[in-house]
């Protein structure tokens, strides 16, 4: 459980540097377990930078990730200098692809070739690649890749089988876009209608075909004019062939 009550006082950061000097994990670990992502990106940035590379070590794979993207961008500037490209590597695998071409940007040009060159999952290194590719004031540097979508010729079994795999990278379900064997985005699907369906029907029978979406190319503020307008939590991102390559969320 989080403690989001708490309060990081001038005695608790003199006891993670005791624990530090002592090489006790453990007993950092303990401390900070309660604490919210947000928090240990503070504490980071009010020690030392070798004993902020002490405290983050310690963090497993996935909490780790969480706390670089809760950093101050010049606080994570300098801990990326501090970093490896294989201990930079290992936390773009865990982040969603939008957090991760971000961060990625913040580092020069050459360490990012030997991050993306370390990067384990390979279509998480491509994702990456491929965002950074867009200017940063368009739909395509802000939206992410992590999405779930399913096929207008899938049964709603398969569907359902499908919609669980790809779950597994997707940290908020927001909505679930229907695509054609070409991969463009024909419509929604709503989770209701799934649910009521028969085993053997077709997505195509059921999904709803009015969609709205935006260019990758298009501005951050067309991008969020419209999803102010629309009242919208995500819209689908297409590039210039109407295919589905992303979503933007109402949190970036």
């Amino acid at each position: 459980k989080v403690d989001l009550q708490f309060k990081i006082t001038k005695e608790f950061i003199e006891e993670i540097q005791e624990f530090v000097s002592n090489n006790n994990g453990d007993g950092i670990l303990n401390a900070i377990k309660i604490l919210h992502e947000a928090d240990i990106a503070e504490i980071l940035d009010l020690v030392s930078m070798d004993e902020a590379k002490f405290i983050f070590r310690l963090l497993d794979e996935e909490k780790a990730s969480e706390v670089l993207v809760e950093l101050e961008e010049d606080v994570r500037i300098k801990f990326l200098e501090a970093l490896s490209a294989k201990e930079i590597a290992e936390q773009m695998d865990n982040m969603d692809s939008d957090d991760a071409a971000d961060i990625m940007a913040e580092m020069p040009e050459e360490k990012q070739e030997e991050v993306i060159s370390q990067i384990e999952d390979p279509q998480q290194a491509i994702d990456i690649a491929s965002l950074m590719q867009y200017d940063e004031d368009t739909a395509g540097a802000i939206m992410g890749t992590e999405l779930i979508f399913v096929n207008e010729n899938w049964t709603t079994d398969q569907c359902i089988t499908e919609m669980r795999e790809q779950a597994i990278n997707v940290q908020y379900i927001y909505t679930v876009y229907v695509v054609d064997n070409d991969k463009k985005l024909v419509g929604m699907l709503s989770l209701k209608s799934l649910l009521f369906a028969s085993e053997n029907s077709l997505i195509k029978d059921i999904f709803i075909k009015e969609v709205r979406s935006t260019n990758a190319n298009e501005t951050i503020e067309e991008v969020a004019t419209m999803m102010k307008k629309y009242d919208f939590v995500a819209l689908p991102v297409l590039n210039d062939e109407g295919i589905l390559i992303g979503r933007i969320t109402i949190d970036e």
